[in-house]
């Protein structure tokens, strides 16, 4: 793993150990994370408290040092988890309205420095929506200790980023289907059932997947995205 801290001490190196045991354990479902993980392409960040606008500087910094300087066009599991230091405790609907209020306040920091990420839409409404960060599309993982799926049951509230150029890249290559498969097999045997909001991009908003808990059919999600249009 690769870790953005000037001076790492005990607690940033357990909690980096506690991400690299739990991706490994049978609990965890996303065999592109493990994959990731095996490899050491898994780069991590500890950072302030979800949802303080104290926090966006910093997760800005990190995930814009990996957006230009780990992704690569050769490379296709790096993935990015920034981990946060509380709140503990959140249930599904806090750790909602702390999730998006993160997002939103990254974007709002964003957007003065970069223009949404080209080929995807700006609109939490559309399908074919990813979120931007440094002008890179993003599929968004929200990981807590009380969600509902098991797979997202972290130690501590986190958020992972995983690059939509490297999914593209992967259905490119005959990959991602057999991948995606095998995945929502493993959810299956863990849980009994696969992620009630899981859609293929295009046919849904995907931001109905993020936080990971089971949104209801008329939810609007709470990101705020300013006066961007849709497909910059």
């Amino acid at each position: 793993m690769h870790l953005h801290e000037p001076k790492p001490n005990t607690s940033t190196a357990a909690v980096e150990s506690a991400l690299a045991e739990w991706i490994r354990s049978s609990e965890f479902s996303c065999l592109g994370a493990k994959a990731a993980e095996r490899r050491g392409l898994v780069t991590e960040a500890r950072v302030g408290a979800l949802g303080d606008h104290r926090t966006v500087p910093e997760l800005h910094r990190e995930l814009e040092k990996f957006t230009t300087e780990t992704l690569t066009e050769s490379e296709n599991f790096n993935t990015f988890v920034a981990v946060f230091d509380g709140p503990d405790g959140l249930t599904e609907e806090r750790f909602e309205a702390a999730f998006w209020a993160q997002l939103s306040a990254l974007h709002e920091f964003d957007r003065s420095r970069y223009s949404w990420a080209r080929g995807v839409s700006s609109d939490p409404d559309s399908a074919t929506f990813a979120f931007s960060v440094a002008g890179h599309p993003y599929f968004i993982v929200g990981l807590h200790p009380g969600s509902s799926r098991i797979s997202r049951r972290f130690s501590k509230p986190a958020i992972a980023f995983n690059s939509h150029e490297q999914f593209d890249r992967l259905k490119e290559n005959g990959v991602y289907e057999g991948l995606q498969r095998r995945i929502r097999q493993r959810e299956v045997r863990l849980q009994g059932s696969i992620n009630p909001n899981l859609a293929e991009f295009g046919e849904q908003s995907e931001v109905r997947q993020y936080s990971g808990r089971a949104v209801e059919e008329d939810w609007k999600c709470p990101f705020e995205h300013g006066s961007l249009g849709s497909d910059r």
